[in-house]
């Protein structure tokens, strides 16, 4: 069996050009599971299953399991039980479920892959049996554009619970790829596919360069039969019983230096004083105990140029105790009012007089920035995130122009912050953290001089292109060595 770095090198030896396609099989290859799983736990869990659909997926499910039959009934049950439902209801479903569970189903060498055939300029597919609302969320994320998935008959907007044309499932997937090969002048025998079932095997025979991805026995043992190279890729970061009892010993850590941070206030009489012990001592006792590993590129950068408003893409509670840690003094930050209630930022934000804003009320946001631009004139530096809310998956969200308007007025440099992989070891919604390495890198500070209101939006675009290029620039995913 192969690692990823063989097939990364194998990707960047193959021919350039869209002439070369990348087929990736969904469930199983590039997420950690099953979508169609994670939907059906999803409406049991909202009690949108009735006795009758919950028995006949258990039976159909348990056919296939025994006998080997194709997914076509299971799949029938699934599809039927919508019928009468909204294409838009159905989408927003999937849109929701993509942000709770499949974007940390998602292979953190996965994206490593897909990237190396974007780089090459290959034509990037997802291949599954799956339905568009399973796929289509993160095939964005994933930047797929080109999707074969099995579709919903729909009239006047409107799911008739059955299926329009074939299922993407063995045959017809195969068939499907060759569709689309010959629609879009596709070399197959220079293309490559991945998957990871038995089901897969005529899909994987359409092209030159079979691939099977965290193949199951089944499809091990086919693969070593014909001599294909098949790769087992690790898993996204989970949070077993260690790492829960290193997450509240993390909790326990901070709230020990938020203890010494107030007890310092409380003696020098000044809240500042408090805020700087409990940052710095604070969060870096929380890392510790949490079990993660700081890597900073560019840490010289986070001294440069003082007072600053420090801007950072957001993805998970734990990007607090990384600016804590970070930036360790004479700062204070913004967050939305939702903030005020979290248990690992309260008590910084008490100490620090961090500014809620109420996104919902204009005039509420506008006023609490006053006192923001005030603090920075009077030498205390800012952290703020301009996507203004926690994205999901690594991917830099729009900015908002806040923070840029704020450094203006206060006449004050911005300085970057990118946070590669926060999301990996604590998810959006998450309580618990798992250990392992974080990669930030701080760019150069960025001189607000003479910017002006009018060409805001261009230079705040500029801005954002800075993370997402150095998001590029890192050096790919390398799979962690197994605990």
């Amino acid at each position: 069996m192969t690692d990823l770095q063989w097939l990364l090198d194998d990707v960047a030896a193959s021919p350039e050009g869209p002439q070369v396609a990348a087929f990736f099989d969904f469930d199983g290859t590039l997420i950690d599971g099953y979508s169609a799983k994670a939907f059906f736990k999803e409406r049991l869990k909202n009690r949108d299953i009735g006795l009758r659909e919950l028995l006949k997926t258990v039976y159909e499910s348990a056919s296939m399991e025994r006998r080997g039959s194709d997914i076509s009934r299971l799949m029938d049950v699934a599809i039927g039980a919508l019928a009468g439902r909204s294409i838009e209801d159905v989408n927003a479903v999937g849109e929701e479920l993509f942000k709770k569970k499949i974007s940390g189903m998602i292979f953190p060498g996965a994206r490593s892959l897909i990237d190396a055939h974007r780089e090459k300029g290959h034509t990037l597919v997802i291949a599954s049996s799956a339905t568009p609302p399973q796929i289509e969320p993160a095939a964005r994320d994933l930047g797929v554009p080109n999707i074969l998935a099995t579709q919903f008959d729909i009239s006047d907007g409107v799911l008739t619970g059955r299926v329009d044309g074939t299922i993407k499932w063995g045959p017809g997937k195969a068939d499907a790829v060759g569709i689309f090969a010959e629609t879009n002048d596709i070399d197959l025998s220079q293309s490559f596919a991945y998957a990871n079932g038995t089901e897969d095997v005529e899909f994987l025979e359409t092209v030159g360069r079979p691939r099977p991805l965290n193949p199951e026995d089944g499809l091990q043992e086919i693969a070593e039969e014909r001599g294909w190279p098949s790769t087992r890729l690790f898993r996204p970061k989970s949070i077993g019983p260690t790492a829960v009892v290193r997450s509240l010993a993390a909790y326990g850590s901070l709230g020990f230096g938020f203890g010494v941070g107030a007890l310092a206030a409380a003696v020098d009489g000044s809240r500042r004083t408090g805020a700087n012990l409990a940052s710095s001592v604070g969060c870096d006792l929380a890392l510790a105990a949490g079990g993660v590993q700081m890597n900073v590129i560019g840490q010289e950068n986070l001294w440069a140029e003082r007072p600053a408003v420090f801007i950072f893409n957001h993805q998970s509670q734990l990007d607090v105790l990384i600016l804590g840690s970070l930036i360790r003094q004479d700062f204070t930050g913004v967050a939305k009012i939702q903030a005020s209630h979290d248990p690992m930022f309260a008590p910084l934000g008490y100490l620090a007089d961090v500014a809620y804003i109420d996104r919902g009320n204009t005039q509420q946001a506008k006023d609490a920035l006053a006192p923001v631009v005030e603090a920075l004139k009077g030498g205390r530096s800012i952290a703020i995130s301009p996507e203004g809310t926690r994205s999901h998956t690594d991917r830099v969200l729009p900015f908002k122009k806040g923070a840029f308007h704020i450094a203006m007025q206060a006449e004050v440099p911005l300085v970057p912050i990118v946070i590669r992989n926060a999301g990996e070891l604590m998810r959006p919604d998450a309580p618990f953290m798992a250990p392992g390495r974080l990669d930030v890198r701080v760019l150069p500070p960025i001189s607000t001089e003479g910017w002006q209101v009018s060409e805001l939006t261009e230079r705040v675009a500029a801005v954002r292109q800075l993370f997402i290029d150095a998001m590029a620039e890192w050096p790919r995913y390398v799979e962690p060595e197994e605990d």
